[in-house]
């Protein structure tokens, strides 16, 4: 099944008849789509012997008899007028899948598409064959399919594990089709998606496969809640329930016997957060320190929000670096959530209660030093008597030390460069001195750390950037592994007693407290290495002051005052402090007054200039001065902006948008700051005439099927202007309402130059609109509907030629609603079903009446002749 978003895939196979071994094979039934999806009609030739590629021509008649040519592979001017610029646009399509296959694409499927499709395929063999064509026959319905949510926009909901929740979603369809609508719940989290549970357009139930035994246990239920309305339950709900719950629904029509799906929607209903199980684990330390021989007593103590209806698993783990991740960590015991130990004779792990579980390890010597760590498992019950883990946690290392005979040094950090800008290189420097107790069997490893500056009272984690074993082996932490990587970042180690730590950008999050762990390692009698002392250096204060930045920008225009038609020219010059050597990008906006007094002014970008010196144009969209502004640069901190032909339109506020951009390396730039200049303000002032609208119509209030005419007239005041000398570009809207509550729909429009456009209409009724004179224009509803009522309008655009001859753009104006009410003829409407009715009725009758007749005359006939029989009968035997 298809989701929201894809269009509907019309397969239909195309086949002819026999003739020289070839075959060309169509659909036995018609086919049923829904207006605005895509139509896809594969033809195909088989056991054709032919040329390496077969021909192809598509048609189509809306009434079965003359055909209009569409597309062929063969012929590129086969195309009929009707289909050319939906062509060339790429609504059409002929697509070859094949030598002898193509297939014909129609994206945006309208009415007017329905009918026959023929596709032809003419003989190129060396003898002529004929032509071989047959016909599908395609119906286009209306988009009547309605789907949505019971909250928009969608809900959020956020559960514990355990939890049950109810999601709606409303589907209904108003097609006058008898057609059928199938519902789908799918989950999506990212990319992925599953099917939940989905009823069919055959009432039939089919669950998910990750969901068929939450199904059949009675956790997952689709049902209806209302008319039109289908439910989906959840109860006990799991972790892997969380994401965004989509409801997916499909249309359905039944042609001869079969069932196609015509269209497809889907709506997000709601975003499901499980909120994960509260679990903590703390290891309490029983004996830090431990003499070689005695044993390491440690206990996991368990935290969480759960009830007592839980089992835990642990698992202890041991290291020799804090970092349980790190691949030397190994697990020492475990026990189950079913109390089943695994441990060695040496570890012995035991239950003291539901929150505490205890660790001893036995006759501890130097290899036991180290970090244990205690991974926690909660298993919650389930339906049909399983478990579920739904929490897990691993708990801060506990540092047990065995002590022994341990080598004695000190760590000293220093700076050796620090940076004074960003940017900047960084270099630390880790030294061991004054070594005792070290011989041959002893050697040194490094770790880096970073830490954030921070408040007094503010907890602040260390990250671990790299550690530096003693063969030298470098593991590089999370922080600073992309960095590494990139080369950005180095760590190097000098000799056996000096550790390096080079960054060769500082950036501004390196701030912060650097510091190195040196361990000095032993070598055992087994030859293995063991950590025998660390120590810690005192931190390194990485810090650079800064100062904040300072950006201005200065606009001035070049004349003070300026009529229409002339060159607006505005220079805007850029001031910076405390950045490193910048270059400017500049951007050109214009804050005019919005359409409705009530909302903000209207902020349009025009052009745009980058640090490369790169001229975009943004928001310009006056094409017939597509080069009427320039913005250039003059210096290095000096723009100019010029507009050529100013126009009326062009009042409002202009500026200068400038951001500074300072090298961070390797071609990149970084922005240091944005700043806007003071507005330099275009004002025309005009004394020219006044235009005025209204909207007149004789007949506001008619019958279903007569004409509507409005007239939009413009009036003027003031100076009288030559007819030649003004055009108006004229606009049609309606509100199909009572009130104006609703926005409003463009139906046609014609502009200055006499060019008619309307807009796309869903019932039958026709417009049409023509200019009566100068000052008034006609707008007519031909064949009037019920949903032709409502407020008009019109809108109004006036053009005034300019004494240098060019045309000024006025403000644009609007005219009272006039509202139009459209009534039903109740005669014409009940004339029909009445005359039908009483002939039937009397054709009914008449039926009846000869029924009732021919059965008492032939029943009554037989039953009086055998009546009369038995009394002959009777009498005959008394006279004997």
């Amino acid at each position: 099944m298809g989701h929201s978003g894809e269009r509907p895939l019309l397969l239909a196979l195309l086949t002819l008849a026999v003739c020289q071994g070839r075959i060309v094979k169509i659909p036995t039934g018609g086919l049923v789509r829904v207006e605005g999806t895509e139509l896809v009609i594969p033809c195909n030739v088989s056991d054709y012997d032919g040329p390496s590629e077969q021909n192809f021509d598509w048609s189509f008649s809306s009434s079965g008899t003359h055909f209009v040519e569409i597309v062929s592979t063969w012929e590129a001017a086969f195309t009929a007028q009707p289909y050319r610029e939906r062509l060339q646009r790429g609504e059409i399509q002929l697509r070859r899948i094949g030598n002898d296959a193509v297939e014909l694409h129609i994206q945006n499927l309208q009415a007017a598409d329905q009918g026959q499709y023929k596709c032809s395929t003419p003989s190129t063999d060396a003898t002529v064959q004929g032509n071989y064509d047959d016909t599908v026959q395609v119906r286009v319905l209306a988009d009547a399919l309605q789907v949505s949510a019971k909250s928009q926009p969608a809900s959020s909901l956020l559960l514990r594990d355990g939890d049950s929740f109810e999601l709606h979603c409303s589907a209904s369809s108003a097609s006058l089709e008898h057609t059928h609508l199938s519902v789908m719940w799918e989950l999506h989290r990212g990319p992925a998606r599953q099917k939940i549970l989905s009823l069919t357009h055959e009432n039939r139930f089919y669950p998910g496969p990750q969901y068929e035994s939450r199904y059949q246990s009675g956790d997952l239920r689709l049902d209806t809640a209302g008319e039109n309305v289908y439910r989906l339950s959840v109860s006990r709900v799991l972790p892997v329930d969380q994401g965004t719950y989509r409801c997916v629904v499909s249309e359905w029509i039944g042609e001869k016997g079969k069932w196609q799906e015509i269209q497809e929607k889907s709506v997000n209903v709601a975003t499901v957060t499980i909120q994960p199980t509260a679990l903590r684990a703390t290891v309490t330390k029983n004996n830090v320190s431990v003499t070689e021989g005695n044993d390491v007593d440690l206990t996991c103590s368990i935290t969480t929000d759960q009830k007592d209806d839980f089992q835990a698993e642990v698992t202890w783990y041991f290291s020799k670096a804090p970092d349980s991740s790190l691949p030397d960590a190994h697990i020492l015991a475990s026990m189950d959530h079913n109390a089943v130990v695994h441990s060695p004779l040496t570890v012995t792990l035991n239950r003291v209660d539901i929150h505490s579980y205890r660790l001893l390890v036995r006759d501890a010597n130097k290899e036991n030093s180290g970090y244990y760590f205690c991974h926690v498992a909660l298993w919650a019950p389930r339906h049909n008597r399983t478990w579920q883990k739904v929490a897990e946690k691993m708990s801060e290392p506990a540092g047990v030390e065995v002590t022994l005979l341990e080598p004695l040094f000190e760590v000293l950090m220093n700076a050796s460069r620090v940076p004074e800008y960003l940017d900047d290189p960084t270099e630390l420097e880790c030294q061991i001195a004054d070594v005792r107790n070290a011989d041959a069997n002893v050697r040194f490893a490094v770790s880096w750390y970073y830490r954030m500056d921070s408040r007094s009272d503010e907890v602040v984690s260390d990250e671990l950037l790299a550690t530096m074993d003693a063969d030298w082996t470098l593991r590089i932490g999370e922080k600073s592994r992309q960095r590494a990587q990139n080369g950005e970042i180095i760590f190097s180690k000098e000799d056996g007693a000096r550790f390096s730590f080079r960054i060769q950008r500082t950036l501004e999050g390196d701030r912060g407290n650097y510091y190195c762990v040196v361990s000095a390692w032993t070598r055992q009698h087994n030859k293995s290495w063991m950590k025998s002392k660390e120590v810690v250096s005192k931190p390194v204060n990485i810090f650079w002051v800064t100062e904040d930045s300072v950006l201005l920008v200065k606009a001035r225009k070049a004349k003070p005052f300026f009529a229409a038609g002339n060159t607006f020219e505005m220079t805007c010059k850029v001031s910076s402090e405390h950045i490193k050597t910048p270059r400017y990008s500049v951007l050109v906006t214009a804050e005019k007054p919005a359409a409705d007094p009530f909302s903000a002014n209207e902020t349009k970008h025009i052009i745009s200039l980058d640090q490369d010196s790169v001229v975009k144009l943004e928001n310009w969209t006056d094409e017939a001065r597509a080069d009427g502004v320039v913005l250039e640069k003059v210096q290095e901190d000096e723009f100019r902006y010029r507009m050529y032909q100013t126009q009326v339109s062009d009042a409002g506020l202009y500026r200068c948008v400038v951001t500074a951009w300072s090298p961070a390396g390797g071609n990149l730039w970084r922005e240091a700051g944005t700043s806007l200049s003071n507005p330099i303000q275009i004002d025309f002032q005009t004394t020219g005439p006044i235009f005025n609208v209204s909207v007149h119509s004789d007949t506001p209030t008619v019958y279903r099927g007569d004409l509507i005419k409005l007239f939009c007239i413009i009036s003027l005041e003031g100076a009288a202007l030559d007819p030649d000398d003004m055009s108006f570009d004229v606009s049609w809207f309606a509100v199909h309402s009572f009130a104006l509550d609703k926005p409003a729909v463009l139906l046609s429009s014609l502009d200055r130059k006499g060019v008619v456009n309307k807009a796309r209409r869903t019932w039958k009724s026709d417009l049409s609109l023509e200019k009566i004179s100068v000052m008034e224009f006609l707008l007519q509803v031909h064949g009037s509907e019920d949903q032709d009522f409502g407020n008009y309008f019109c809108a109004v655009i006036p053009w005034i030629k300019s004494i240098t001859g060019s045309w000024q753009r006025e403000t644009e104006i609007k005219s009272k609603p006039i509202f139009v009410t459209v009534k039903m003829d109740v005669l014409n409407a009940f004339k029909y079903p009445l005359l039908i009715g009483i002939s039937l009725s009397t054709v009914i009758g008449l039926i009846s009446c000869l029924i009732g007749y021919c059965s008492s005359h032939w029943c009554c006939k037989k039953e009086v002749q055998e009546t009369r029989r038995e009394r002959r009968r009777l009498m005959s035997m008394e006279m004997d």
